[in-house]
């Protein structure tokens, strides 16, 4: 490979470098911000993830805290219950005055707020007993359904009802039946649990707004709810799916909508096996607030992230456009003629060894002319060096004008002679060519003054024995027969001779 082909290979690695790193930059920049992207995604996903399971584990203590004081309540007031059941068949009370009778029965009770007096009723549901009072008055309360359910279920338990009013407050029932010595009914013993108990405790726990708590009984009765909701006190929520799924798993969670206002929460239970269930719930918007918090930073730190690299992407590729810019306006400059703007002798003698190349493979025609400026030593010395100059730019603007085909490549070959490379022309084309460029010249010298050119042409289809150099003297000698014959006039080059063309 001579200087010239190698010259072009170097630039071309050049530039195939330069484009390959502008895209590895272009890469690089995309890669970084992506694996920062999917970085930050993962650790926002597992931080949500923290957030539910955080959510859940509270919820789920909350619930068992409140389910064990709730529940212990309930097994207390039912011990009670069931001792008084059990004093009631000593046969000592049927000789001992009232009071006495009052002091066996209910002196070891431990008086709480919340706690309603105990009370016994008979077979008949009449009141006979009350440990508010020592003489109760007279209330019957077979028609009541702790009455009924112990009367009519033998083996039933303690039951506890629904909310209720009973003495003039909402309550609920907590009774058991009174056996006798055969198994008979001899009646209840009842008691109650006062409201204020279940919203004294919701008062000592930090609830949010949107926070829920409910207590519902095995049958699904609510309860109690806080937020207190008058409408849904006493309702059967087993039709809603969340409270049967509740009472499908002993504990567990779900997502759900409240029934009230709507709330996307999530709800959780410790243990649906007690007699009350106790149901927690938070907003979906509580779960996730530190959580958004959290997410909005990351992603404004990756935004500004995203924002940095792209800008710096953005600046290295412009510094990378500035310098190639630089290089190919360098690159024009060491292969372009200064004074008349046609490629250079450096270019040109490139440019012809690529398409004599080109012409071997293809098996083509490659034309050649060469120009020279008539009597230019003369003008110079008559005009100036100034005016030879200008004489110079008319003839290549004539050339430049004339040759306009992509593969052309019209050059200043030295002083005032000019080379025009034709690929792909015969010498009858390349004639045709010659004869506009030396005419334009002509017409132009009419204005400027006596300025004319003389053109050697010379074409063939080479071989790979052949070298370009053999064209350029082909041409050279073509343009001296036209400097012999005259001037002012084409002459073509035919092996070896020359042909004059009027």
């Amino acid at each position: 490979m001579d200087t010239h082909g190698l010259l072009d290979t170097i630039k071309k690695e050049i530039h195939r470098r330069r484009r390959i790193s502008a895209r590895l930059m272009v890469g690089f920049s995309l890669v970084t911000v992506l694996g920062f992207s999917a970085v930050c995604g993962s650790v926002l996903l597992d931080m949500r993830r923290g957030a539910e399971e955080l959510a859940r584990q509270t919820l789920e203590n909350l619930a068992a805290s409140i389910d064990a004081d709730i529940n212990r309540n309930i097994e207390l007031y039912d011990a009670s219950l069931r001792s008084v059941a059990n004093n009631l068949l000593l046969p000592e009370l049927r000789s001992v005055s009232p009071p006495i009778d009052r002091l066996i029965l209910f002196d070891h009770l431990v008086p709480a707020p919340h706690l309603g007096a105990i009370r016994v009723y008979d077979e008949h549901g009449d009141l006979t007993r009350d440990s508010a009072v020592l003489h109760p008055a007279k209330e019957n309360r077979s028609d009541q359904p702790f009455f009924a359910v112990h009367r009519d279920e033998p083996y039933f338990g303690l039951y506890i009802s629904g909310p209720q009013q009973l003495d003039g407050q909402y309550s609920v029932v907590v009774s058991r039946r009174i056996n006798g010595p055969g198994g008979q009914f001899l009646g209840v013993v009842a008691g109650s649990i006062k409201f204020g108990y279940f919203q004294d405790l919701f008062k000592r726990l930090r609830l949010r707004p949107n926070d829920m708590i409910a207590v519902i009984a095995q049958d699904g009765t609510l309860v109690v709810r806080n937020p207190f909701t008058q409408e849904l006190i006493g309702k059967n929520m087993m039709f809603t799916p969340g409270v049967q799924k509740m009472f499908e798993r002993r504990n567990g969670w779900f997502a759900g909508v409240g029934t009230v206002d709507g709330v996307q929460r999530m709800f959780v239970w410790s243990d649906s096996t007690k007699p009350l269930v106790v149901l927690v719930a938070k907003s979906w918007d509580d779960i996730y607030a530190m959580w958004r918090r959290e997410a909005t930073w990351i992603g404004i730190v990756l935004l500004v992230l995203a924002t940095f690299v792209a800008a710096v992407t953005v600046f290295f590729l412009r510094e990378i456009d500035r310098r190639a810019q630089a290089e190919r306006q360098l690159e024009e400059l060491a292969i372009t003629d200064p004074l008349t703007g046609l490629t250079n002798r450096r270019k040109f003698d490139a440019a012809i060894d690529t398409e004599w190349r080109r012409a071997i493979r293809q098996n083509t025609p490659i034309a050649l002319l060469m120009i020279d400026a008539d009597h230019f030593k003369a003008y110079n010395d008559r005009f100036g060096h100034q005016a030879g100059d200008q004489m110079l730019v008319g003839i290549a603007v004539c050339i430049a004008d004339t040759v306009q085909r992509a593969g052309d490549c019209a050059a200043r070959f030295g002083g005032e002679e000019f080379a025009v490379l034709l690929p792909g022309l015969t010498a009858s084309a390349a004639e045709a060519v010659a004869e506009t460029i030396r005419r334009k010249v002509q017409e132009w010298s009419d204005i400027e003054g006596g300025v004319t050119v003389s053109v050697g042409v010379a074409s063939t289809t080479p071989a790979a024995a052949h070298q370009w150099h053999d064209l350029v003297e082909a041409a050279d000698r073509a343009l001296y027969a036209a400097k012999e014959l005259g001037r002012n006039r084409c002459v073509v080059a035919v092996r070896g001779e020359v042909t004059l063309v009027a």
